[in-house]
């Protein structure tokens, strides 16, 4: 059994990290009007090549900025599009976890004007992650296309902008092509998409409540893989595409439940993707009997590791859950991550900044002891 030499690697992450205090600090003095612009993206360096270090230090292959320099996995990109409007009012997102729920409300979006790329999102943030690596592939993450849909559905789109959501989603991809193409011009060649909406579609209550907000909820999920792949269509050459699914990950909370069935069989065999970073860190993500659908060529990283705890998984039960996976799944089309990142927004999740090198330290150590 051999390491991979293309992305996804072996041992791998999701993407986000625990937001250091100096960092968390710098932010708010920034929001107080404190310290100006120069002096936030100062701290910010300084937190991404310490960041960039440890991911190196612990052996991972990829590393990212640990987004630091958003508030949270998607909206910074999202309303970052032009046509995308932040506005008043706020989503209301309920989270649950062992110990009650609590709510989560971003700034709500809009639709109100064509979707364009007026230019390449977070371009210098990967800039900068490149010139922070020194062993380490730099990865950039950015949310799938679905998720400027899922959110608010057609609702959130002005009908006397996009009457046809054909249009809309037409604007939409190509957008998202003319970023692909910039990424891989700057030099990036490990990008990844992620995606909730493919994960919560498996959750009945989660299409109960989108049939509130599209026509097909059934289908919603064959419509956004079709989308992504357009999103692809142009992708260059020797750029590695991956896509991460979760349940929802804020404050070490999750808002979906159930196994991948619902999904999996469009999901692994139409998604033109290389990579499917999935959770299964607990009973809540089902069994892995949905890897039977996985072609030759894919692979899936089992997130095996959760990043809602700081408890240390054993090198024992990993790779008993590995062996597991391969009765549906060949050993060779498996590689090893946490299940999410650790800071999806920037509040990150209830374990230390130790907890999660522990983590990522795990993983290496059993994806070499698995794979070689």
């Amino acid at each position: 059994m051999s390491s991979r030499e293309t992305p996804p690697y072996r041992a791998d992450h999701v993407g986000s990290l625990l937001r250091p205090p100096e960092l968390l600090q710098a932010r708010e003095a920034f929001a107080n009007g404190k310290i100006d612009a120069d002096e936030l993206r100062g701290v910010e360096d300084t937190a991404i090549r310490d960041a960039v270090k440890l991911q190196e230090d612990v052996g991972l292959r990829s590393a990212t900025d640990g987004e630091f320099r958003r508030a949270t996995w998607h909206m910074d990109f999202i309303y970052s599009l032009g046509g995308v409007q932040k506005t008043p009012g706020q989503l209301k997102v309920k989270f649950h976890n062992a110990d009650g729920d609590i709510e989560w409300t971003p700034a709500a979006m809009h639709v109100d004007s064509k979707i364009t790329l007026e230019k390449p999102i977070f371009a210098d943030h990967f800039e900068f992650l490149q010139s922070a690596v020194t062993t380490a592939t730099p990865k950039l993450t950015i949310p799938s296309p679905s998720m400027v849909h899922y959110r608010g559905g057609r609702a959130a789109i002005e009908e006397s902008v996009y009457p046809d959501m054909d249009q809309f989603w037409a604007d939409l991809t190509s957008a998202y092509r003319d970023e692909v193409r910039a990424l891989h011009d700057l030099g990036c060649r490990y990008l990844q998409f992620d995606d909730t909406s493919l994960a919560y579609l498996n959750d009945p209550n989660q299409r109960a409540e989108m049939a509130a907000k599209v026509d097909d909820a059934e289908h919603l999920h064959e419509a956004y893989i079709r989308h992504i792949n357009e999103a692809l269509a142009d992708r260059p050459e020797g750029m590695a595409v991956t896509t991460h699914m979760c349940r929802g990950n804020f404050r070490s909370s999750w808002v979906a439940e159930g196994g991948y069935d619902f999904v999996a069989e469009a999901l692994f065999n139409e998604l033109d993707v290389d990579g499917f970073f999935m959770e299964w860190d607990d009973a809540r993500s089902g069994g892995f009997e949905p890897l039977r659908f996985v072609p030759k060529g894919k692979v899936v990283v089992l997130g095996l590791v959760t990043t809602k705890s700081g408890e240390l998984e054993t090198k024992e039960l990993l790779k008993r859950r590995i062996e597991e996976a391969t009765q549906y799944v060949d050993l060779d089309q498996l590689c090893l991550s946490p299940q999410c990142g650790f800071s999806s927004t920037v509040e990150g999740n209830a374990l230390t900044v130790e907890q999660e090198i522990d983590k990522l330290r795990l993983v290496v150590e059993t994806a070499e002891e698995v794979w070689g």
